[in-house]
């Protein structure tokens, strides 16, 4: 009986360690992916941080000022003024429509004055 114990539990130790074996080579593997999604990740925000200094030498004042002077006959852009600018009451705001009444409801006087006692 104790001979069959040791056999099981032999069998038992190599069953686990071929589990810790093949759990640790994948969380090796694990861990490789998340170095590897990590130097993709700084990787982008160096492109990230260089497009946006790119973005901001584009979008100099001074450099815009001199292109719109370029392309004035193609584009006809000229700068911003206050006066260029409408004040809001001077916003004509469409009437919304108003629907027609489909199913009028008639009321007699004792209910239009309960109705206003309501209220």
């Amino acid at each position: 009986m104790r001979g069959l114990f040791y056999v099981i539990a032999a069998f038992a130790v190599m069953g686990l360690a071929f589990w810790a074996y093949q759990e640790n080579y994948k969380t090796q593997g694990a861990i490789r992916e998340v170095r590897q999604l990590h130097a993709e990740i700084g990787a982008a925000h160096e492109r990230l941080g260089m497009l946006r200094a790119e973005w901001a030498y584009l979008n100099r004042p001074d450099r815009l000022a001199d292109l719109a002077d370029l392309n004035f006959d193609r584009l006809g852009l000229l700068p911003l003024m206050p006066d260029a600018f409408g004040a809001v009451d001077q916003i004509i705001y469409p009437i919304p429509p108003i629907a027609p009444i489909i199913n009028p409801i008639e009321l007699s006087a004792d209910e239009l004055a309960a109705l206003e006692n309501d209220l």
